[in-house]
């Protein structure tokens, strides 16, 4: 089954992909254990650019440490796709940090593969600039990144 969602077009999802995505859209700091324990299987394989976590335990501690000092998160999925027991969501994560950017809300586009088992996601792989993330919004670091993309560019 391949399903792409457009603003005009329903969405056929299945079940696992559906709970998947109303998850993520309401997942905060405050319901990170129950909401984890809903979507993934208990020997979760995560990989984000930045860190590989294996099982549902180590995730929930991962998620904890990203949440934090977060002062908001909220994922908006534009588009999915589907195959099987494997999909790849399209996304926008807005979120702020009081570290970050002066505490501004910061955008990211990304796109994440995930593979069910027993109706639960198993493998999770999300992929996203780091440095639109991140390292742009460091002080020294930003301001070293904006003049690589300028003389790149130029």
């Amino acid at each position: 089954m391949n399903n792409k969602h457009t603003e005009s077009e329903p969405v056929h999802r299945s079940q696992w992909v559906s709970q998947f995505i109303d998850i993520f859209q309401r997942l905060n700091k405050n319901n990170l254990h129950l909401l984890l324990e809903a979507t993934y299987h208990v020997d979760i394989h995560f990989e984000d650019p930045l860190h590989k976590v294996d099982g549902l335990e180590n995730l929930h501690q991962y998620f904890e440490k990203l949440y934090a000092n977060i002062i908001t998160c909220h994922f908006d999925i534009h588009q999915s796709f589907e195959q099987g027991n494997q999909a790849a969501l399209y996304w926008t994560m807005t979120y702020q940090h009081p570290k970050l950017k002066s505490g501004e809300k910061i955008v990211v586009s990304g796109h994440s593969y995930l593979v069910s088992f027993e109706d639960k996601v198993i493998t999770h792989r999300d992929y996203f600039d780091v440095g639109s993330m991140l390292y742009e919004h460091l002080p020294l670091i930003g301001y070293g990144i904006s003049w690589i993309k300028k003389k790149a560019t130029s």
